[in-house]
């Protein structure tokens, strides 16, 4: 099957199932949906019914300077602290022209009520706008309202809530979930026993990437998901739980579908429990692209480029427009996921990038969502000021 195929399989992954991922669907798309381009609309192919209209729609600027409110779920992983540096980096462009007054983080450690009392401690501090990685997608909905009637913009990144009261700055991970699982069926040859690991239980990542996996693996009859464990998009929790599953499993594991930036603690597992190392998925990083230039004949890898600096870029640049009164048009915009072919690995890797390289993760050539693109999301669109691509920090700088 060619990867333009797969693209359009992917892309069609049946709107019932995503329905149990979002609470609240819609029979037919917002108007506004139809304003897009088409190469934006071809983004949301698969998950329309959970698109709404945006809350923010009549949202006028907020006076400067700004206090800018951070509520992480989790930073247990190298991935996160990474989008938390580049984040802090973006808000200090600001904070030297005197745009952005105060930047204050707060980290729940996977606990969701904590996380909703520390929302609630930042809208008695009169935020600004409260960005977030939500700890669950349904969990946080009381207080994002309060947060929306007390005039503080709540946006979220990498994993959408279906509160109506949200801008969630996200991709299409049903779609990623699924073309992610292709790879892994294409590279075992559709046949064999696959190990899924997934990341943190009740995130709505993990939710949306489950709805396109499955529909993957069950379209090849031949292919078996034999455990489901999860990670925790952590290289701790991962070797562990893998070393765990092959001490249990005796059975043969051809492929091992995660979406995290583990691939490299997965294949080293396998290699410390004296079993063949799989095919493996995931979002590419610095040591995972390290350990493939040591053992090109024996490691095989398929997936996508989540990065991390692009993640909190997106997720900032939104935030401002969005306190500039720009007007999102939709409560979801979609943004997209870069492919990480299986031959393509020599174009990603750079010389400090070896296997022990856990904090440094590849930056796209081009930025995937460029701000004349990212323009079409919002009825009175402007640029991001400061904001150019180009000054992405390099992930070899020391």
């Amino acid at each position: 099957m060619t990867r333009a195929s797969r693209t359009s399989l992917g892309l069609a992954v049946c709107a019932a199932a995503v329905m149990s991922v979002a609470s609240v669907a819609r029979a037919e798309t917002p108007p506004a949906f139809a304003t897009l381009p088409a190469e934006v609309q071809a983004l949301y192919l698969g998950v329309e019914e959970t698109i709404q209209p945006s809350a923010y729609d009549n949202f006028g600027p907020v006076k400067q300077p700004w206090k800018w409110c951070h509520s992480e779920s989790y930073q247990g992983n190298p991935w996160r602290v990474s989008v938390t540096h580049e984040l802090e980096r973006l808000v200090g462009l600001y904070k030297e022209k005197g745009w952005i007054s105060d930047f204050e983080m707060s980290d729940s450690n996977g606990d969701t009520g904590q996380q909703i009392a520390q929302i609630r401690a930042f809208i008695d501090k009169k935020c600004s706008i409260i960005t977030s990685f939500a700890g669950s997608s349904t969990a946080l909905n009381e207080v994002i309202e309060a947060a929306f009637k007390a005039g503080i913009p709540f946006v979220t990144g990498s994993g959408a809530v279906t509160s109506p009261y949200a801008i969630n700055v996200d991709s299409n991970f049903v779609k990623f979930g699924y073309d992610v699982a292709k790879g892994v069926i294409d590279g075992i040859g559709g046949k064999g026993n696959v190990l899924r690991i997934e990341g943190i239980a009740g995130s709505p990542l993990v939710a949306q990437q489950r709805v396109g996996a499955d529909k993957a693996f069950a379209e090849a009859p031949e292919v078996k998901v034999v455990r489901d464990v999860n990670g925790n998009w952590s290289p701790n929790v991962t070797k562990t739980v893998t070393l765990q599953v092959l001490a249990t499993t005796p059975q043969p594991i051809a492929g091992v579908w995660t979406s995290g930036s583990e691939s490299r603690i997965v294949a080293e597992a396998f290699k410390q429990a004296g079993r063949p190392i799989p095919v493996v998925s995931g979002s590419i990083s610095g040591d995972a692209l390290g350990f493939w230039k040591d053992n090109q004949d024996t490691f095989r890898f398929t997936g996508g480029a989540l990065m991390p600096s692009w993640t909190a870029q997106t997720l900032f640049r939104v935030g401002v427009r969005v306190l500039e009164g720009q007007q999102p048009k939709l409560n979801i915009l979609m943004i997209p996921v870069p492919a990480v072919n299986p031959d393509e690995l020599g174009k990603w890797h750079r010389e400090c990038m070896t296997k022990d390289a856990v904090s440094i993760f590849p930056v796209a050539p081009q930025d995937p969502m460029p701000e004349a693109l990212m323009d079409a999301y919002f009825a009175k669109p402007a640029h991001t000021a400061l904001f150019d691509y180009a000054q992405t920090p390099d992930p070899c700088a020391k």
